[in-house]
């Protein structure tokens, strides 16, 4: 689901078909900007990153006249929309029915919010040369943002500077069966509670890298992606003493950050979302809880059930009245 990061700005992962007709949806991270009247994607979440990164694309909000639904026009894309600019349609792929209307909505109100001008219908004057030949609307070119750039190419030609692109679709091209992102990954021993992908910081390096996690009923573990087979690392849950939403998010720059705390370690793990954080301390801590059954110590069973939801009540049989653990 989109959400707000601490610049105030509209962020969450989308898949978009990057050239126009083309079919391949590629996974993005999109950030709307209404301040600097623009929406831009990058290859990852920025803060993932090497520092200094540039984004993959961008396009000023006053050059999007329209957003929509387009699961009709693109009935073999999933959850699909579309941003009617100038003479580009750019079709866009949300990760369910709820993240589809919020884009929507959202994309349309901040156009709503930055409708251009009579004098701004034409893209601004970064090309002047192309500018001066005709006064009137082009029919024969569209502009296109690369870089911040506006790139005007006749309407037949392909976008051609895609750079090191093939590298990058073999990696986040989204499967042709159009799944969900999140998809779970089977396990052969214990059912799946939960799986998907998240950020987590390194031991040594302390670098951030994207993983597909798996909680099953005994462990939570991570792979490099949904396709391997072995896991990096597992961690039973049984060496879990808490999980909960990082206090150092701040400190650590990160939004959606949740830490699994163990005797050995602590592993910071940021999510996508705030939603998809607090699903994954709730799964996590549900799992915990389940395993160690009844038969464990109040005040284990009491912390769990603070990590699960921390304003829980409990109800005091000596006096009668509720009281907030």
């Amino acid at each position: 689901m989109p959400y707000v990061d601490r610049q105030n700005r509209i962020c969450g992962f989308l898949d978009i078909e990057e050239n126009e007709n083309s079919g391949k949806f590629l996974r993005r991270y999109f950030i709307l900007d209404t301040r600097e009247d623009s929406f831009v994607w990058y290859m990852d979440n920025p803060q993932n990153l090497p520092s200094g990164s540039s984004r993959v694309g961008a396009i000023k909000l006053t050059y999007i006249s329209k957003v929509s639904d387009a699961t009709k026009l693109r009935p073999k894309a999933e959850f699909c929309f579309v941003m009617n600019a100038g003479m580009r349609k750019y079709f866009l792929q949300a990760n369910d029915q709820q993240d589809l209307v919020e884009w929507v909505n959202v994309l349309n109100k901040a156009i709503k919010i930055t409708v251009p001008k009579q004098s701004d219908s034409q893209p601004h004057s970064d090309n002047p040369s192309r500018q001066g030949e005709c006064g009137k609307k082009q029919v024969s070119y569209r502009t296109d943002i690369v870089g911040g750039v506006p790139i005007i190419t006749p309407t037949q030609k392909e976008e051609v500077n895609e750079g090191g692109e093939s590298i990058d679709r073999n990696n986040l091209k989204r499967s042709q069966s159009h799944l969900p992102y999140f998809t779970p990954k089977p396990s052969s021993d214990s059912a799946v509670i939960k799986a998907g992908y998240c950020v987590k910081q390194g031991a040594v390096m302390k670098n951030w890298k994207r993983r597909y996690f798996q909680l099953d009923e005994n462990t939570i573990g991570y792979f490099k992606s949904e396709l391997e087979k072995e896991p990096l690392r597992v961690i039973p849950l049984k060496e879990v003493h808490k999980v909960q939403e990082c206090k150092q998010s701040d400190i650590m720059m990160r939004d959606n950050l949740f830490e699994i705390v163990t005797s050995s370690r602590t592993f910071y793990v940021q999510a996508d979302s705030p939603e998809e954080m607090h699903s994954w301390i709730k799964a996590v801590s549900g799992a915990i809880v389940a395993q160690r059954g009844p038969g464990r110590s109040a005040p284990s069973m009491r912390q769990a059930r603070r990590l699960s939801n921390p304003c829980i009540q409990r109800y005091t049989s000596r006096t009668g009245e509720c009281s907030t653990e």
